[in-house]
């Protein structure tokens, strides 16, 4: 098991881990969390070389997935960096890249009764900005459990609410910084569950930087 204890905090900088072979050649991958060798929940950086080619299957408890570069694809689509997705349990695909990409994986994750079949392309959609000034783009939410972007630009300073359900954070672009540490582009971090009464943490950014955010899940 890796990082399986949600009570703890994790933070790991996925540039310095080293690449490792999944059962397929050409697909490699970053593990953050993981159950099992090959099956139960997992979290992980992965990366298509181009031509790359993984076997059809499904996933129990469903898949979710964030193009960070590159072009990921399957029978449904071609989906560019800067997409988020996901696939209920049931969904069956053979993924490829032809050009390769790379991705941010969640497996085996979804709570019972949620079914979405979601697709965002996030450079095109909608974005808001909320009461800090930051501009957040929502990609999902089921029961407590919400997963979000949020766009801060260079100088902004706010307080993110603590989330008793715990939360994952993935940055994207730029540098987080908070009084725990300064958390750069490619860092993931998991934060606990709280006892409900926390504030949650002062955060800050020297450079424009955007985060995907899950929260409420642990």
């Amino acid at each position: 098991m890796l990082n399986m204890d949600f009570n703890k905090r994790a933070v790991i900088a996925t540039g310095e881990l080293a690449w490792q072979d999944s059962p397929k050649p050409g697909v490699l991958r970053k593990p953050l969390a993981r159950e099992e060798a090959e099956r139960g929940h997992a979290t992980s950086i992965v990366r298509y070389e181009p031509g790359a080619v993984f076997h059809a299957h499904n996933h129990p408890l469903g898949e979710e997935i964030l193009v960070l570069e590159g072009t990921f694809s399957d029978e449904t689509g071609d989906y560019h960096a800067g997409c988020y997705f996901r696939n209920p349990e049931g969904f069956r695909h053979a993924p490829f890249s032809e050009g390769g990409a790379l991705i941010l994986v969640k497996l085996h994750q979804f709570q019972d009764g949620d079914v979405a079949h979601v697709t965002i392309q996030t450079d095109a959609a909608n974005w808001q900005s909320d009461c800090r000034g930051i501009e957040v783009l929502s990609l999902h939410s089921f029961k407590e459990e919400r997963v979000v972007l949020e766009r801060w630009s260079a100088g902004i300073s706010a307080k993110r609410q603590a989330s008793p359900g715990g939360e994952e954070i993935y940055v994207l672009k730029g540098a987080l910084i908070d009084e725990q540490g300064i958390y750069p582009a490619g860092t993931w971090l998991r934060n606990p569950k709280t006892a409900g009464n926390e504030t949650g943490l002062a955060s800050r950014v020297t450079e424009d930087t955007v985060i995907w955010i899950k929260s409420g899940h642990l």
